[in-house]
């Protein structure tokens, strides 16, 4: 009868641990990111009244007599299965879809969230609002000019400077691919406005300088009396201003000098496509890309200076000879004005960010830009189930999850982060109630189990009367 007692005293403890696992659960049912526990039972030890014994020649074997002595729980797991996704669009608000997990900076300590309702603090960075944790990831690193993201580094913060100026750049390279008419009417030597417009092709373009300023970037065709599948063309900055720009073009190595000529002839084969490019030296460029260095002048911003004049440089990219894709061609068409690239641009204001779903952060500005910021990284364990709760939607690595796999969404089973949405708790409603039904009804039973011994027991003090 004791033993009973104590059994059931183990079942209606258990079973109570049980409902609290289970209370939980449904406490948490709207909590984001939330994974549900689950509380396995197993029984105890037993003690045994009676032994096994092997068959003889006589008899045959007999089997163990033994009596449990209670349950216990065998383990409480964490259910790290998918929640649904809500769209919130709120563009810090982040979730996963598939395996994975933010890391977070606990003042030195690395905390890992399936929760990624983050914003952004007065400094800018990435944080969770509940507890000021950091969101951690990669930054991009200015490389010459260009934007790098180095995922093999450390993590760090994630700093997005919204309003943040983005530096002027002068224009390096212009990238041309107009058709130019074979059909274009030759210019007489004598010819009339009227002629000479009917004769000429003019294309135009934006180019900065490094100061930011805009200037207008023109390059006038015309076909060369009298020679079949050539053209002169001549190069000019803000044509239409005052101050002259004393813009030059040419094929050498050394930008070309103030007051040099700018003009270039194109020659075609009758397949269309370039030929060779010559400039006014004589210089000839017949193979690969056609490359013209083109200069001109700005004013100084710099008081001393005075209004002195500085030169500025950038390279016109007519194409590849032989080429048809992002070349100068001369085809039976409708000229074309296609400058279809330039890499300069005045200075900009950080206004937006986007997030895309391999976590990069991109900076959109208002001059039209927009360049990489930094890559949001996300962890993976070889046992998720081993990890520990720490509370605030954090958990934290023990021995038995194994090492953080540090990484980018996408790579080596990590999932994919969906911007604007948030995961919602995997907690099962239906699923929750009838666990409590079950546990409500198993804890009864042992209450029934303790009251039935003690009727045993009351009857056993009552036997001497």
């Amino acid at each position: 009868m004791m033993r009973s007692l104590f059994s059931g005293v183990s079942g209606l403890q258990n079973h109570q641990t049980r409902m609290d696992v289970i209370g939980n659960n449904i406490a948490n049912v709207n909590t984001t990111g939330f994974k549900r526990n689950r509380v396995n039972f197993q029984d105890i030890f037993y003690q045994q009244l009676q032994g096994a014994s092997r068959p003889t020649d006589v008899l045959g074997g007999i089997n163990p007599q033994e009596v449990g002595l209670g349950m216990t729980v065998a383990s409480i797991d964490t259910l790290h299965i998918q929640g649904a996704l809500q769209t919130t669009n709120v563009g810090t608000d982040l979730a996963i879809q598939g395996q994975g997990f933010f890391i977070l900076d606990d003042r030195g300590t690395e905390l890992y969230t399936r929760a990624g309702a983050f914003s952004l603090d007065r400094d800018g960075v990435l944080v969770n609002p509940a507890n000021g944790m950091r969101v951690q990831g990669w930054m991009a690193q200015d490389v010459d000019g260009v934007e790098f993201l180095d995922t093999s580094r450390s993590i760090e913060n994630l700093i997005i400077p919204v309003g943040a100026k983005d530096a002027a750049r002068a224009t390096t390279i212009v990238n041309f691919a107009s058709n130019l008419d074979k059909r274009t009417p030759e210019i007489p030597e004598d010819a009339t406005n009227l002629q000479i417009r009917e004769g000429t092709w003019s294309t135009q373009e934006k180019i900065y300088d490094s100061f930011g300023e805009a200037h207008t970037l023109q390059v006038e065709f015309s076909r060369v009396l009298g020679e079949n599948n050539t053209w002169i063309a001549r190069v000019s900055v803000n044509p239409e201003s005052d101050i002259p720009t004393n813009a030059s073009a040419g094929l050498g190595i050394l930008p070309p000098e103030a007051g040099g000529p700018a003009i270039f002839t194109l020659n075609f084969n009758n397949q269309g496509t370039l030929l060779n490019a010559i400039d006014a030296a004589g210089n000839e460029s017949n193979f690969g890309q056609v490359i013209m260095n083109v200069a001109y002048d700005v004013q100084s911003a710099t008081p001393e200076d005075d209004g002195a004049m500085v030169r500025q440089t950038f390279q016109l990219n007519l194409g590849t000879i032989g080429g048809l894709t992002n070349s100068m061609t001369q085809f039976a068409e409708r000229s074309s004005t296609r400058i279809f690239e330039q890499d300069g641009r005045t200075m900009g204001y950080m206004e937006n960010f986007r997030i895309d779903g391999s976590g990069l952060i991109t900076g959109i500005f208002s001059n039209g830009t927009s360049r990489p910021l930094g890559q949001i990284a996300m962890a993976t364990f070889a046992n998720q189930g081993g990890l520990e709760k720490a509370g605030d939607n954090n958990f934290r690595r023990t021995p038995n999850s194994g090492l953080a796999d540090i990484g980018t969404s996408g790579i080596a089973g990590k999932g994919r982060i969906v911007a604007g949405a948030l995961e919602m708790s995997n907690v099962d409603m239906a699923d929750q109630f009838t666990d409590m039904i079950i546990t409500q009804r198993g804890f009864q039973a042992n209450s029934r189990t303790i009251q039935t011994a003690d009727q045993l027991l009351q009857e056993v003090l009552t036997l001497k009367r």
